[in-house]
């Protein structure tokens, strides 16, 4: 475990026995927003990104090193291993370079070169090989013609040796490794059309980029337009440089035997090294192009699960559509369900009205002040019935577009089913959107992350691999922000750190049965959730109704007595938390001394902080600090749109090229990466995340494409 860790704290830039604290911790089954939130003393406060990252190289290093002992195990049974090779293989650093080595010694399927040494024909490759030999080439070849063996001549002598040295040629590692890297370095993937007709890969009809330039995108857009049989993709290097490289490892002297090298080089580069090389180097680029894209996708994922909640308000859903109408929800400002309907706007003008009259009604009847209106098909005339509904109004009511992606699937889905079973399909969507709008996080947790829409190319991911990434951003966001155990669903529940589907359906159950949590000690009456569970759980539950304060905070249980001796310290008791009057908390502990006062409680300065913070605002939830999100009462269409025009909007999405937004035009408005600031910036994400507010001007608009160009960094300094 040494190694690994001393590995991990160079490249991670942490400590060796940090490194070490976090190793144990995982191995023992603590979950990583745990570690992330109660264990900072042992990790030097690294963030659940830093851990996971941590997590996926441990992950690696280990069947890296499980691996190496596989295949010494392999060779050695060959009695084959070398001390030299065991140490090439012991100091490999990739996956990749201990194939490498292990390549001459795995059983292979029977090729011309097996075909050739079973003729008896190994000798002969070995002295041309060697190239020391002075004897002419014919007449050494002639000593191996064996007519039973199927040698017939000198000449098919030296075919077959030719065949050994190309596979003995193609197998060296070090060729392979310095090859590797110099197409990286100088190759090129260049592309070309299969077809004449016009289509989405138009921009790789014609086209070539040096690998070390290629962006992520267009590996993965020229991978799909392949899959597609749109395009005809080959990967180039020069053919001299790769010679010299092959002939400078293989090739000495000047002889009749180096001439003889020098051209089983050439073949075995063409018919072998190169092919295979053609498609290391493919899957090489596709996997750092799906890693690039599965942490872009985690980046924009959870800016959108924390979005600002617009909690507490009696909110209406308007799931959007044609044939088969506007689908309308009501909820009150817990999520309950009050009210629903269908209205058909798109049918007709007398539709419309009709529309207009009974969603004012329901409006009035239940007090509605928030209209989320889902952003999918009919959306645009949707938005525009519920402006000319808040004219009718008078005001008092604003509205949001909401990403209603993943909505559909939800509404068919099992859990939507048993939630919603008095509702068909259609109306579930609507109650999902209203919900969406009042607390985000707690509806998108019940959708496969795949299906939010913030990613790229995510159908073309390593399934397994993205799943676990996201689940791992959905998990942290639900930490970070703590789960109300009476009112939360089992989907939100089964995020929590330590519990998992049973234990959070065995919550709500519990809470069915015997009414709401009075505290968090309660938990461990619920059936499976045991000790460990609790242990890992409870400090992100937080029971409001409880008698004890500190169970709605984020302070854990095994803090519980450091925080009242702290309250103690400074005068303070649990019900003066409760009525937040203790206002002069931190400048109470600086006066004590952070060190000592963290000494005398028997805790670290990190969660001296933690509990500091959390006692100063019991219940509180971090995304309430985010800028609140633009609720509109008005609308504007893509033709009120100029050059010039200064807009507020909402950034949808952010991807390698730049970043999408949402002006209230209904279809999102691009920033180009060129226009997002003044300085270079190697991506979007420097700047912008998903769910920022953010000021642009409009560059230019092309209506009949659908298209808006938007800048950020050419806003009059008067409008920022």
């Amino acid at each position: 475990m040494h190694n690994i860790a001393q590995t991990l704290a160079q490249e991670l830039k942490q400590s060796v026995q940090h490194v070490e604290n976090v190793i144990a911790l995982l191995d023992e089954g603590n979950t990583i927003p745990f570690i992330a939130r109660y264990r900072k003393e042992m990790h030097g406060s690294m963030d659940d990104t830093a851990l996971r990252t941590l997590h996926d190289r441990l992950t690696y290093l280990r069947n890296l090193a499980a691996r190496k002992e596989e295949v010494k195990n392999a060779i050695a049974g060959q009695e084959k291993l070398t001390d030299e090779l065991a140490a090439a293989i012991d100091t490999a650093k990739t996956l990749a370079e201990v194939e490498d080595l292990y390549r001459p010694y795995k059983q292979k399927r029977r090729t011309r070169a097996t075909m050739a040494k079973e003729k008896g024909l190994e000798p002969l490759a070995q002295t041309i090989f060697e190239q020391k030999t002075a004897q002419p080439l014919l007449q050494l070849a002639g000593e191996y013609i064996d007519e039973e063996k199927g040698v017939a001549s000198a000449e098919e002598a030296l075919a077959g040796a030719n065949d050994i040295i190309a596979e003995w040629i193609a197998d060296d590692a070090a060729i392979r490794k310095e090859l590797r890297e110099l197409t990286m370095k100088k190759g090129s993937l260049r592309t070309a059309a299969t077809k004449e007709e016009d289509s989405v890969y138009r921009l790789y009809y014609e086209f070539s980029q040096q690998l070390a330039k290629l962006a992520g995108h267009q590996v993965l857009a020229i991978n799909r337009g392949e899959k597609e049989e749109f395009l005809k993709v080959a990967v180039e290097l020069d053919r001299e440089w790769a010679l010299g490289l092959i002939w400078n490892r293989a090739v000495s002297g000047r002889g009749e035997c180096a001439a003889f090298v020098r051209a089983a080089c050439e073949d075995s580069f063409d018919r072998l090294l190169w092919p295979s090389l053609e498609r290391e180097i493919r899957t090489m680029l596709t996997d750092t192009a799906c890693e690039g894209a599965i942490a872009m996708f985690a980046l924009n994922l959870r800016p959108l699960l924390m979005q600002p909640t617009v909690k507490g308000h009696v909110t209406m859903g308007l799931d959007p559509g044609y044939a088969h109408g506007c689908k309308v929800a009501v909820i009150d400002g817990t999520g309950k369900v009050l009210d629903t309907a269908v209205v058909y706007p798109t049918y007709g003008e007398r539709q419309k009205k009709e529309a207009i009259a009974r969603l004012s009604a329901m409006v009035r009847r239940h007090g509605v002040e928030h209209i989320a209106i889902g952003n999918g098909t009919a959306s645009r005339e949707t938005e525009q019935m519920a402006v000319e509904l808040i004219r009718q109004l008078g005001g008092g009511v604003a509205y949001m577009i909401v990403n209603e992606a993943g909505a559909s699937v939800y509404s068919a889905s099992k859990l939507a089913a048993e939630e919603f079973p008095e509702y068909d399909v259609n109306l579930r969507s609507a109650v999902s959107i209203a919900r969406r709008m009042q607390d985000p996080l707690a509806e998108l947790v019940k959708i496969d992350p795949k299906a939010i829409g913030v990613g790229q190319y995510q159908h073309d991911m390593p399934q397994k691999r993205l799943d676990e990434t996201l689940s791992g951003v959905v998990e942290d966001c639900v930490n970070a922000v703590g789960v109300d155990v009476n009112t939360a669903s089992a989907s939100l529940l089964g995020r929590v750190s330590g519990l998992n589907a049973t234990t959070a359906k065995n919550i709500v159950k519990y809470r069915e049965e015997n009414g709401i949590f009075t505290g968090r000690k309660q938990l461990l009456k619920v059936p499976k959730l045991g000790p460990k569970a609790f242990e890992q759980s409870a400090g992100f539950l937080r029971v409001p109704e409880s008698k004890s304060v500190l169970d709605n905070t984020g302070v854990h249980p095994e803090s519980y007595g450091a925080a009242e001796q702290l309250l103690q310290l400074c005068g303070y008791t649990l019900d003066d938390v409760a009525k937040g009057e203790i206002g002069l908390l931190e400048q109470k502990v600086k006066l004590l001394g952070e060190e000592k006062a963290a000494q005398q409680l028997g805790i670290g300065v990190p969660t001296l902080r933690d509990v500091v913070k959390e006692l100063m605002k019991p219940g509180r939830d971090v995304r309430d600090d985010l800028p609140a999100p633009i609720l509109r009462t008005d609308v504007l269409d893509i033709k009120d749109l100029a050059a010039g025009m200064v807009l507020t909007g909402t950034v949808r999405n952010v991807v390698d090229f730049g970043v999408f937004v949402d002006i209230g035009v209904h279809q999102d408005g691009l920033v180009h990466i060129s226009q997002v600031c003044n300085k270079f910036i190697k991506h979007p994400s420097e700047i912008v995340a998903v769910g920022d507010i953010v000021k642009v001007v409009v560059l230019e608009v092309e209506e009949k494409k659908h298209r808006i160009s938007l800048s950020m960094k050419q806003v009059p300094k008067d409008q920022k």
